[in-house]
């Protein structure tokens, strides 16, 4: 009996429950559906712009003399004198006497070689006379002849090895170092110091071959100045300088370790001596900009809008990102310069996204504005 009770208990109970629900079931409204929505991107854009750039291409490079001489003794003897000016940083000019070796013994072999050298005219003429009157064979006289001659290059010698004592140069110039002093003994091959010409100075400026088709360059083996103008640039007494060169020629090899090839810029009157301006001495660092071809109507888009080396990510109608390959013809650290896929007036997104697709939904965070350079622009550029 009691067993019996137990069962219809639990019975109405499970029975009441599916009741219960099913009740709930139908009598409940179904929940509202929510549309899924997709966000657009806020993203900047620039629009792309078409210009006429003077492209400069950058280099650097150490000055270095046009013309250097290292001294050598040609005779032998002591160093007598120094001139006040043959001393590292010294100036001087085209002729001064520099140093002087003991001219004393050159000196006696000039007087001994005039000597001979009058001694065996006497003797020619009396050969020659005698000769003309038949009392002298011939070859006695072009045996005095022949000495005449041999006194003679002695004396041009003598008079060399003299001059020789007395150390010269060309040309207006600085000593860069002396290697001798008063009172040493000097022979033959002996170095005493080093000086250069300060007329004009040399830079040779690497160039790697896309900047070569920047550049309007001399052709090989052509020493005039023809080639573009340069600005080389420095830091002297903690303010940046300039100096005005030009590219004289090309070296005309390609560097087999650093695949570059060479222009030698020349800066004219480096110490301004005869010009006012500042110094450019000898060993400077100095970075150059090279005055470079024209591209006319070319595109021009920041720097940052470009992904890897050639791809642009563009905002179409509607706010669809799109993904281009371009052909870049140059940049720089500002801008890249675009020769075809796309054109004028597009707009560039420079924002930096994780994961770009093709379709992807952007807007732009500011409204839209005309660039501030106009269709047909010239801008001067610094090419990389």
């Amino acid at each position: 009996m009691h067993a019996l009770l137990r069962f219809s208990i639990i019975t109405l109970i499970l029975v009441g429950s599916v009741g219960v629900a099913l009740l709930l079931r139908f009598s409940s409204e179904p929940a509202p559906k929510r549309a899924v929505e997709t966000t657009a991107v806020l993203v900047d854009t620039v629009p792309v712009e078409r210009i006429n750039a003077n492209f400069t291409v950058r280099s650097q490079g150490t000055v270095r003399p046009l013309t250097e001489t290292i001294l050598s003794a040609e005779v032998s003897g002591t160093v007598v004198e120094l001139a006040d000016q043959f001393v590292a940083g010294g100036l001087f000019n085209a002729g001064d006497v520099l140093l002087r070796i003991d001219p004393t013994n050159y000196r006696v072999a000039v007087d001994q070689a005039d000597a001979l050298v009058k001694q065996r005219q006497i003797e020619y003429d009396g050969a020659k006379k005698l000769r003309s009157s038949g009392l002298r064979a011939e070859s006695e006289y072009a045996s005095a002849a022949a000495q005449l001659a041999t006194a003679r290059a002695e004396l041009t010698r003598a008079r060399r090895d003299l001059e020789r004592t007395a150390i010269r140069l060309p040309y207006d110039g600085m000593v860069r170092s002396k290697a001798v002093d008063i009172g040493q003994f000097v022979t033959p091959g002996s170095r005493l110091g080093v000086t250069f010409a300060t007329e004009a100075a040399e830079v040779r400026l690497p160039l790697t071959d896309a900047d070569l088709a920047f550049v309007a360059l001399p052709d090989i083996g052509s020493t005039g100045e023809t080639g573009p103008a340069v600005t080389l640039s420095a830091e002297r007494r903690g303010q940046l300088a300039e100096w005005k060169a030009r590219i004289v020629r090309t070296e005309g090899v390609v560097d087999e370790t650093s695949r570059v090839s060479y222009a030698v810029a020349r800066v004219v009157d480096p110490y301004a001596l005869r010009r006012v301006g500042e110094v450019l001495p000898m060993g400077t660092f100095v970075r150059a900009e090279i005055e470079g071809q024209s591209e006319q109507d070319i595109l021009r888009v920041p720097r940052r809008a470009l992904r890897g080396s050639d791809q642009l990510m563009l905002m179409e109608e509607g706010g669809l990102l799109r993904i281009r390959t371009v052909d870049v013809r140059r940049t720089n650290a500002d801008w890249a310069y675009i020769a075809d896929g796309v054109s004028e007036g597009e707009r560039v997104i420079t924002t930096v996204l994780e994961s770009p697709v093709n379709g992807m939904l952007v807007r732009s965070a500011e409204p839209v504005e005309e660039a501030a350079a106009s269709t047909g622009q010239t801008v001067d550029d610094t090419g990389s």
